[in-house]
Formats: C-alpha cells, structure tokens, sequence
C-alpha cells in the first residue's frame, strides 16, 4: 500500500505540479494580498476586528476576504481538488476531515500572524500548501509587508525571491536559537515539555508568525522550532520549506510530523536532522 500511495504520489508531482502551476499559485497569492490584504494593513477599523475562541485567537476582515479569494482561485487550477481554510474551518469545523481525503487538498492560512497585523508588526504572512494523501508536495509563503516570497515544491528545493534557501547546520558550540510556542497556546504537560529547553546549549524564545518562524529555518537565519499545536494551515507550507533547504522534522514520538494529525506534542523543525534529534531529546527530557 505503501508503495502504491508513493508511486501515485511521484505520478501527481510529475504531472501536475509543474513550474506553470507553482507560477500560476504565486500569482494568485500576490494577487489575494494585494486585493484583501495590503490595503488593509495599518488601516483597519474597530469592527473588522474580531475575537474568536480566545483573547489572543484574532479575526479580521482580511483573513476572511483572502481567504475567500483564495477559495475561489485556486480549485480551478486543479479540477477536483479542495480548500481546507483556517477560517471555513472555523465556520465549520467538519471540512478539516478533507486533509485526510483522497482528493488534493489547498491548505490556506490567509494571514499567519493575525496578532501582529492587528498590531501593524510587518511580520505576517499568506501561506498555501498543495497536499494530496497526507503529503504536501508544494508550499508557498508569501511576506507582502516584507515583499518575500518562498515557494517549495518536494524533491525539487526551496527558493526565496527565487535564489535558493539552504538551511545548513547551526554554529558549533553556540546555543541553539529556537522559537517556541507561547504559553497561552500550551497545556500543562507541554509547558514541562518546553522546559526542556530551559538549559545550557539552547536559547528559547516565543514565536511570532509560525510561517516566519519556518523561513527563518529554512535560510538559516532561527536554528529550530518547538510548537505545540498541530493545525494544518500554520504548519504545512513552512515544514516542507524546511525540508527542501536541507532540515528535517520530529514530533515526541519520533517520527516526522503528519499534516493530517495525530502527532505527540511538542514537535520540532529544525536546520538539520541532528539538531532535530537533539531539540526532540531535550523536549522528551522536558516532559
């Protein structure tokens, strides 16, 4: 079975995921920020605000209105596949289960870092993956305050503004720079988890746009990550990034990071495979 989803997968790549499609994608996204996103930043008005779940879980305007640009746009590059969006999720919490589908599903988070662009912080991003069986097979995070594009498709490498992105390994003998979940966004166990990196060798700090987080991985800029949540949208698009430039991932269990749940939190994106290993050691030793 294995190897019949493997060899259906390589078939999709080859077939569909092609340099029209990754340019006609990028198009789209620049396009939806443009419309819904860009004008809207540092000009939005009270009631385009809103508060979702939690005081720290925002909603505004512009996540809803890219989000249903994106919805619109993107299934008509690809007869028959699907949208699993943050905020349709939020809607109807039901259309999650499409991620674990066989048709080829869009991840979209119209704006990663909602907190920040209420704030007026340029540290936010559009982020789209391309997943079919469980797998993504391409990404695409787009800065449009910080004018950044990164577009990954698997097997193929990772590119920012077109160059690129190798991770490399992080500085012998310097603590590790790892961006964490924020305590609001973790349980007890996990909170124990995180104090793993509470130790000599690493330097932990809270996350901001968890899309960010990953670029800055992925161009070697941030040695790891230490999240706590799983939701599809925020992680997707920059795990595949991290892949393509040479990193590698691990939940508690060991084992890479599933875009269709079920993982043991805390989990790790990391410059390289041994890094990985040792942020996943000290989160075990935490827990």
């Amino acid at each position: 079975m294995i190897e019949t989803i493997t060899e259906s997968i390589d078939d999709f790549l080859s077939r569909h995921v092609t340099d029209r499609l990754a340019t006609d994608v990028e198009r789209i996204v620049r396009a939806a920020a443009a419309a819904e996103i860009t004008p809207r930043f540092r000009q939005l008005a009270a009631h385009e605000i809103e508060q979702k779940s939690a005081p720290h879980d925002l909603v505004t305007v512009a996540d809803k209105r890219a989000e249903e640009y994106l919805t619109r746009e993107l299934p008509a590059l690809l007869p028959g596949s699907v949208v699993v969006g943050e905020e349709a999720v939020a809607a109807d919490p039901t259309t999650y289960e499409a991620l674990r589908g066989s048709a080829p599903v869009w991840i979209v988070d119209p704006v990663d870092g909602t907190r920040q662009f209420v704030h007026g912080d340029p540290g936010f991003c559009t982020l789209v993956a391309l997943a079919l069986d469980g797998v993504v097979l391409a990404s695409w995070t787009y800065a449009p305050a910080l004018g950044e594009m990164a577009v990954a498709v698997r097997g193929r490498g990772a590119r920012l503004d077109g160059e690129l992105l190798v991770a490399g390994s992080p500085a012998p003998g310097e603590d590790l720079r790892i961006a964490t979940s924020h305590p609001d966004y973790t349980t007890d166990d996990q909170k124990r988890a995180l104090l793993g990196l509470r130790a000599d060798g690493f330097a932990p700090r809270p996350c901001g746009s968890a899309g960010l987080e990953y670029l800055a991985v992925a161009r070697g800029a941030l040695d790891a990550t230490a999240f706590s949540w799983e939701l599809a949208w925020d992680h997707a698009a920059g795990l595949l990034l991290v892949e393509e430039a040479g990193g590698a991932h691990l939940t508690g269990a060991g084992v890479p990071f599933a875009v269709t749940g079920g993982n043991v939190l805390p989990f790790t994106a990391a410059r390289d495979a041994a890094t990985a290993r040792r942020v996943a050691g000290a989160l075990s030793a935490g827990a």
